[in-house]
């Protein structure tokens, strides 16, 4: 049994084009204002939608998506919250994964935590922060329950990790294009087309780029080389920057609407 998210990588490569991943953090703006932002995604056009789950201590993120964080638990965003826009996604009919530091998972319990992802339609979970090394529960769940785990690769994982990080995943792999943390840049990193093809050199499952997108202009260059585009902070901005949560949605659809004109440009 393929997860939605498979079945959608097979549906762009048969349209030669990439997919548009979009990311929201869990409970932000607010509860109903995340699902209105998921609404807005698939309104405008996104492929599949990666629902965060705030921590604390985001290693990985940048100032954008940490404020983001921030406001979405001091309004009591928890896994509760989590697992019902992921549900709110899927319902809409879009592939639709979790991202999440390892913290939350092993506090929830490792296997309820996967067997919470299928039972609200998910198709996998993005950890960015969970080694290989440290993967033996959580491996024996995903395969016990059928989703997709998907891990990080960086400019700086070497040839021979590349290779043992990538036979563990599935889905898509995850490329970091840059060092560092997430936020939008100017240009997305001239190694991110170098990475993708040492990836691919060492595995056919799907690829896809996160870290830097916000133009139609970026993601029709990323869509030139990679499966997938992720962009987050380009959305999390537009929301931030609006005048009151209607606009923001508004905003968000807007945006939506030409990165998923940039996907289709790429090849």
């Amino acid at each position: 049994m393929s997860t939605p998210l498979e079945s959608l990588f097979v549906k762009v490569r048969a349209e030669n084009r990439a997919a548009l991943i979009a990311y929201i953090p869990a409970g932000f703006p607010s509860q109903a204002g995340c699902k209105k932002i998921i609404k807005a995604f698939v309104d405008g056009g996104v492929d599949a939608i990666e629902i965060g789950f705030p921590y604390s201590d985001p290693v990985m993120d940048g100032p954008t998506i940490q404020a983001a964080a921030d406001q979405a638990l001091s309004q009591g965003t928890g896994a509760a919250e989590v697992f019902d826009a992921l549900k709110c996604a899927t319902e809409l009919g879009v592939p639709a994964v979790v991202m999440t530091y390892w913290n939350p998972i092993e506090k929830y319990g490792v296997e309820k935590f996967a067997q919470a992802i299928a039972d609200n339609g998910g198709s996998g979970v993005i950890t960015p922060d969970l080694t290989i090394e440290e993967s033996a529960e959580w491996k024996t769940a995903v395969e016990k329950i059928g989703i997709n785990p998907i891990y990080v690769v960086a400019p700086s994982t070497t040839d021979s990790r590349l290779g043992q990080v990538t036979a563990r995943c599935s889905g898509f792999v995850y490329v970091a294009s840059l060092m560092g943390v997430t936020g939008t840049r100017a240009a997305v990193s001239s190694g991110a087309p170098d990475l993708v093809s040492r990836v691919r050199s060492v595995t056919d499952t799907p690829v896809a780029v996160g870290l830097g997108v916000s133009t139609r202009e970026q993601a029709k260059g990323v869509a030139g080389y990679a499966d997938g585009v992720i962009v987050g902070s380009a959305f999390i901005n537009r929301i931030i920057e609006a005048t009151d949560e209607a606009a923001g949605v508004q905003a968000v659809q807007e945006l939506a609407k030409q990165l998923s004109l940039g996907v289709r440009e790429g090849r």
